[in-house]
This record gives structure tokens, C-alpha cells and sequence, in this order.
């Protein structure tokens, strides 16, 4: 077995066992470098900090619809979107499936626990991304799921709680809470809520293309069949959260993706050199541009830079949804955004050599999509 195959076979430490046995201080293998650690909150009224968009989608096709989104992928490469379509309750189902999973007792959780041998990107729970065994670690634990093509769903890898565990959802009426029990899998709401977001991102993407007078499906057809993986993440809390990150800085390497949090926050993105605080909206998607957009776009529009922090007293979940491409598409600049003014800034690449790159070689901001940069 080659090392890095081999590192890929050691299971770390699941973050939740360290967090629920109370550890004081935190293991070695999480404490980030210094010039990585979160910085101390600013105080608002000292500084005039960026409040990411929000982008109502509800008006698709007019105008304002198109601007705003345009701004926001040049300015930001992130934004949120309200009135997208996707119901508040398949929203709180979805997280509601996530806590769960994570509630549950651990020997429940490890029957689905992803396979090391098979790498990185093994569908099932997990606690590391990286093939690297001396990489520092995130204070995470997650679980993928496989749902786009459908011959990748294999539901005997996913959690279904059915009799012994209930999604609990929580809808509003008239501004009211209340809360109901629904009788429904975690299988059934995965596939429900991966139909939703599919169809979102599809959107999305029209909408991006419009913005920048190509044909609507251009970066649909660009970046082929659709390879969608659903991750849910847990950040336990931290004993020393000035030490360590829940998601170290990175951009995405697909296409677009679309996440949803519960009502803790911790996800940062950053803009200007500032790391801008995104506030949880619990009707909004985020909206992350990945790598092969920006390389689509020649640049004009920038694939986010993000990460994630944690807390000391309450444990956070997110729900990321990723909008792929196959391994073996070729992924090019868009010929009309290439002129004189704006020559080509990205190299082609092959997606899955891409995706190699960024899991042998680990995230560390945009240094994978800065490899394709070309000496102009």
C-alpha cells in the first residue's frame, strides 16, 4: 500500500467522542498554525463590516434579479437566496435528519461508517477529508451522501431511523412555531431535499449564465452530468476554539454549491482580506461559487473563499450541497468571455485531476485553482 493510501486507512478520532468525553484541552493534531487561527470577534461599532447579499428569487426574470446576482458573483462569490422555491419544511427536515444522525448513540453511527481503505471522498460518516496524514485536522465530523446520478444512491449506506428514530420538523404559521412529528426516514428526506436542491442549482446556474450573455445552459453543459454528494456537518464544541477551525479556508471545487445552517453560524467568507461573518437564515440557501465556475467565466465571477469556525458551549450543523461535474469532463473557459481585454486566465483541466490535486495536496485557500493560472 503506497503511504498516502496507507494514512487514508487510519480512521481518526470521531470529534464528538473527544467533545461528549470532555477533553480540557485540545489534542495536537487539531491546534491550527497561528497565522490560521480564527481572530478575536470585532467589535461592530469600531469597524464598518460587509453584509453578504440576499437575492429574492422570487421575481426570477427581472432585472433586479439578474444585477444582484451578477454583483454578487463578481463581488463575493457567495450569496444568499430567499424565495428559491424550496420549502421551509423540507429545509428543517433535512436539518432535522442531520441532528438525528449526530444524537444518536455512537455504535449506531459507526455502522455507517465511511470505508478509509477507499480514500478521501468515501461516501458515509466520517472525520477527515484529507488523504494526509500529518495534515491538521478540522474539529468536524460529517456524513456524505452520494445522490446525483441516481445509480450512485445506494440507500443501504445511508441512516434510516425507521422505527427508532423520527425527523422532527418545525414549521411557522403566521409567524407562529410549532412543532410536529413527522413519520419519515432520513432516506426519504435525502432524496427529497436532493431532487430540491438539483433543481435550485440548475436555476442558479441559468440565472449566472444569463449574467454573463452566454446561453442560459452554458455552465450547465460546460460541467455535464451533475455528480451531486449532500454533506452534513457537526462541529461539537471546542474546548479551545481560538485554536482550531471547524473547516480550514478553501474554496470549492465544483461547480456551485448550496448550504444551509442551523441557528448557531460559524461560517465565514472572505472578502478584502476580512473574514465576514454569515449570519444563518433560516429560510435562505448560501450560495458558494466552486472553482470550475470561476474557470468557466474566465475569472469574471470568483468561486468563494470560506471556512468555518467553532464555539466552546453549543454545537453547530450545516448542510452542504455540492453541484459537481464528472471526473472525466474536460472543464474550459467559456471562447466568448476570452478577448484581447480579458485573454484566457485558466489552463483546461480534466475534473478528476483536479479533484486529486485538491485532496492529495489539501485546500489551503485557492491555491488548487491558482496551479491553472496562466503567465499572461
Amino acid at each position: 500500500m503506497e503511504p498516502a493510501a496507507a494514512a487514508a486507512a487510519v480512521a481518526p478520532p470521531r470529534v464528538q467522542a473527544l467533545a461528549d468525553a470532555g477533553v480540557p484541552l485540545l489534542p495536537p493534531q487539531y491546534v491550527q498554525p497561528p497565522d490560521l487561527r480564527p481572530l478575536p470577534p470585532t467589535d461592530p461599532s469600531s469597524v464598518s463590516v460587509p453584509v453578504l447579499p440576499v437575492v429574492d428569487l422570487s421575481a426570477a426574470g427581472a432585472a433586479g434579479v439578474g444585477d444582484a446576482v451578477a454583483r454578487a458573483c463578481a463581488e463575493w462569490g457567495a450569496f444568499h437566496v430567499v424565495g428559491h422555491g424550496v420549502r421551509r419544511g423540507l429545509l428543517d427536515a433535512m436539518r432535522g435528519a442531520g441532528r438525528a444522525f449526530f444524537g444518536s448513540p455512537m455504535e449506531e453511527k459507526l455502522r455507517f461508517a465511511c470505508d478509509p481503505a477507499r480514500g478521501a471522498a468515501a461516501e458515509g460518516y466520517g472525520s477527515r477529508m484529507l488523504a494526509n496524514d500529518d495534515s491538521v485536522l478540522d474539529w468536524r465530523d460529517y456524513f456524505d451522501h452520494h445522490t446525483l446520478p441516481e445509480s450512485r444512491r445506494n440507500p443501504n449506506h445511508w441512516p434510516d431511523f425507521v422505527p427508532g428514530y423520527r425527523v422532527i420538523l418545525r414549521a411557522y404559521v403566521k409567524g407562529l412555531m410549532e412543532c410536529c412529528c413527522i413519520i419519515a426516514s432520513i432516506l426519504d428526506t435525502v432524496v427529497e431535499y436532493s431532487n430540491s436542491m438539483k433543481d435550485l442549482a440548475q436555476k442558479l446556474l441559468r440565472i449566472i449564465s444569463g449574467t454573463l450573455n452566454v446561453p442560459p445552459t452554458y455552465i450547465e453543459e460546460a460541467v455535464g452530468e451533475v455528480y451531486q454528494n449532500i454533506t452534513v456537518s457537526y462541529y461539537s464544541p471546542c474546548p479551545q476554539p481560538d485554536l482550531a477551525l471547524g473547516l480550514q479556508s478553501h474554496s470549492d471545487m465544483g461547480a456551485i454549491t448550496l448550504l444551509i445552517q442551523d441557528d448557531v453560524g460559524g461560517l465565514e467568507v472572505l472578502k478584502d482580506g476580512m473574514w465576514i461573518p454569515v449570519p444563518p437564515l433560516p429560510d435562505g440557501i448560501l450560495v458558494i461559487l466552486a472553482d470550475q465556475t470561476e474557470i468557466i467565466s474566465n475569472g469574471r465571477y470568483k468561486s468563494a473563499v470560506h471556512r468555518a469556525i467553532v464555539n466552546a458551549d453549543r454545537a453547530r450543523l450545516s448542510v452542504a450541497t455540492f453541484y459537481d461535474p464528472p471526473r472525466s469532463q474536460k472543464i474550459c473557459t467559456a471562447p466568448q468571455l476570452v478577448c484581447k481585454e480579458y485573454p484566457q486566465k485558466y489552463r483546461d483541466v480534466i475534473y478528476g485531476d483536479y479533484v486529486s490535486s485538491w485532496y492529495s495536496k489539501g485546500p489551503e485557500g485557492k491555491r488548487n485553482i491558482d496551479a491553472l493560472l496562466i503567465e499572461q
